[in-house]
């Protein structure tokens, strides 16, 4: 298993990662997720403009496996889905950390996303 996640992004203990963007910031899933999930299969998420609230459920992800839901990191309008992940989910397996993004938020506070573990911390996390 990976244990090398990028240390420019911040992380949550439900495997997703956000990562600021000028403004905004780019939420996706970890690879430890991916690992997880395995194949991904479908990708549910929020339009632009939805709200957005740290800690609450904005989307799914179906894999072979099972239905997991995706939670927000930080509080916040959805300014951005990640259309690409409609035709083809498995953008998410190949480069969660790329490609495999699934929303860009305006956050309502910028400050939630220093709460939110480092690098370090989430492997140590997931480490057990």
């Amino acid at each position: 298993m990976s244990t090398e996640f990028p240390s420019d992004l911040r992380y949550t203990k439900d495997h997703e990662w956000a990562k600021k963007d000028g403004d905004a910031v780019v939420v996706g899933i970890t690879s430890h997720a991916v690992e997880q999930l395995g194949d991904i299969t479908l990708v549910t998420l929020p339009e632009a403009g939805t709200v957005v609230t740290a800690g609450q459920s904005f989307g799914d992800v179906d894999s072979v496996k099972a239905v997991s839901e995706l939670f927000a990191p930080l509080s916040g309008k959805v300014l951005e889905r990640n259309t690409a992940l409609d035709a083809a989910p498995e953008k998410v397996n190949e480069d969660p950390y790329g490609d495999g993004w699934m929303i860009r938020l305006e956050p309502s506070n910028a400050s939630e996303l220093d709460g939110l573990m480092t690098a370090e911390q989430y492997a140590k996390f997931v480490a057990g």
